[in-house]
C-alpha cells in the first residue's frame, strides 16, 4: 500500500520508544508532524529533528490521524480532555487511535465518549518495540513488517469496514506487515499471555542470588530469557495493573506447571521429568510448525 500524500498531518501525544517512532516514520514520508510530552527534553530533541512544532487544540482541525502514545491512563484523560473540539471538528475531522500495550480499561471509556461526542477512534496495538524506552531509542523502521492490532468499537458491517479502511490507508507510512481485528477482551487475554507474562518470568527470574555469579556459565538460554527483565516499571506497571485478571490468571497456570517440574525432580522421578520436558517440546514444534504454515 502507498504512502499517503506528503500534505497530511499527524499529531503524536507521547514520544517514548513508540510515539517518537511513529513521529519519525511519519516524517519519513513526508507527513507533517505535530506532538507533544510531558518531558519538556524530549519534545525539545523531537522538534530539533522530526517534529514541526508543538500539538494545540487549534492545531486539531488539520489533522488527519492523531496517535495517543502515552500511558494508557494519560491517554484516556487526553481524550476526555479534547472530545469536544473533536466532536465540533466534526465527520472531517481526524481518525483518533491510541497505541497503548491493554485496550478494555481505554475502550470502555473511549467508545461511548467518541459516539457521543461525534469523533472516529480506533483502539490499536502495534506489536514492536525494543527493551530500551525513551525518544532516543525511537526509529523510524521499527514498524516495518510488524503485526498490529486494531480494536474497533461496536458499528455496523459497513461503518466497520470504513473506519478500518481508513485506518490501513492513513497508517500505511509506518510499512506494518499484517493487520489483525478483534475485542478489547480478546486483546487483553492474549497479551496477559504473550507479552506480560514473558516480562514478569524475565523480572523475577534474574532475582535468584544466583544470576550475581553467572558470568562465565551463561550464553544464548540466559540471554533469551532475560532479555525483557529490563524495563520501563511505571509503564509495565500501570499496563499489568489494567490487565490484572488475565495476567494472574496465566501466573497461576505458570505456577502450576513449575510445580509439577519440581514435584518430579523432588521425587527423583526421571521419567517423570522427562515426559514432561517432552510435553513442552512437542508443543513448542506443532506451535511453530502453525507458524510456518
Amino acid at each position: 500500500m502507498a504512502a499517503a500524500s506528503a500534505a497530511q498531518t499527524v499529531g503524536i501525544i507521547g514520544l517514548g520508544l513508540i510515539g517518537g517512532s511513529f513521529a519519525r516514520a511519519y516524517r519519513q514520508a513526508g507527513w507533517r508532524v505535530l506532538a507533544d510530552d510531558v518531558d519538556e527534553d524530549a519534545l525539545g530533541a523531537a522538534i530539533i529533528e522530526v517534529v514541526e512544532n508543538r500539538l494545540s487544540d487549534d492545531d486539531l482541525p488539520s489533522c488527519d490521524l492523531i496517535v495517543l502514545a502515552a500511558y494508557p491512563e494519560a491517554c484516556t484523560r487526553w481524550l476526555e480532555d479534547h472530545a469536544d473540539a473533536l466532536g465540533a471538528i466534526g465527520a472531517a475531522g481526524p481518525l483518533v487511535i491510541d497505541v497503548a500495550g491493554v485496550k478494555q480499561k481505554i475502550c470502555e471509556r473511549a467508545f461511548p465518549l467518541a459516539r457521543r461526542s461525534g469523533f472516529a477512534f480506533l483502539g490499536t496495538h502495534p506489536m514492536a518495540g525494543t527493551h530500551h524506552s525513551g525518544f532516543a531509542h525511537a526509529r523510524s523502521d521499527l514498524f516495518q513488517g510488524a503485526p498490529i492490532v486494531l480494536v474497533p468499537p461496536a458499528l455496523d458491517d459497513i461503518a466497520r469496514l470504513e473506519l478500518l479502511d481508513r485506518a490501513h490507508m492513513l497508517l500505511a507510512p509506518c510499512g506494518f506487515g499484517t493487520f489483525s481485528v478483534t475485542s478489547p477482551e480478546e486483546h487483553d487475554r492474549m497479551i496477559a499471555f504473550t507479552s506480560q507474562l514473558a516480562h514478569v518470568v524475565s523480572n523475577a527470574y534474574v532475582k535468584s542470588p544466583t544470576a550475581q555469579a553467572h558470568h562465565g556459565f551463561s550464553a544464548g538460554s540466559y540471554r533469551d530469557l532475560t532479555r525483557v527483565a529490563h524495563l520501563n516499571p511505571s509503564m509495565w506497571a500501570e499496563l499489568m495493573i489494567e490487565d490484572a485478571g488475565f495476567l494472574s490468571h496465566e501466573i497461576d497456570l505458570l505456577i502450576r506447571e513449575l510445580e509439577r517440574y519440581r514435584d518430579a525432580l523432588e521425587a527423583g522421578d526421571c521419567e517423570r521429568l522427562r515426559r514432561l520436558l517432552a510435553e513442552g517440546d512437542r508443543i513448542k514444534r506443532a506451535l511453530d510448525d502453525r507458524a510456518s504454515d
